[in-house]
């Protein structure tokens, strides 16, 4: 797994470092065989709407050549590098389900047609 952190407007700490190392390299489990790339960027944004601080986590991740990237701005940025990996595990989540699902229906489709039940045809969608 290789990470690359980045900080805007703020220093990065050990601790910071140490924080966005441990939730990114959970994503561990989503692996199998390829290699994790990761570039974290966190930050300070100065938004005129928005009274106080606000923290920006973004994480650009690819897993075997697929790429996922998500945005998070909270007042807490902790709470900003959670809520990202969150949604970035969510994103690669409903990726999976999604192959599945599509590879089982061809599949289905496939047996249908060798069975004699279907005319269509899997792989032009012609009847």
């Amino acid at each position: 797994m290789n990470i690359n952190i980045k900080a805007t407007n703020m220093e990065l700490t050990e601790a910071i470092t140490d924080y966005v190392n441990k939730r990114v390299s959970s994503l561990e489990k989503f692996l199998k065989d390829g290699e994790i790339t990761g570039y974290v960027e966190i930050g300070k944004t100065t938004n005129h709407h928005k009274q106080g601080d606000v923290f920006k986590a973004e994480l650009d991740i690819k897993i075997n050549g697929e790429r996922f990237f998500t945005e998070v701005s909270t007042s807490d940025l902790y709470t900003a590098i959670d809520e990202a990996k969150e949604e970035i595990a969510r994103k690669i989540t409903d990726t999976k389900d999604r192959k599945k699902t599509l590879f089982k229906r061809g599949a289905i489709s496939v047996k249908k047609m060798i069975k004699g039940v279907s005319k269509r045809n899997p792989f032009t969608s012609k009847y």
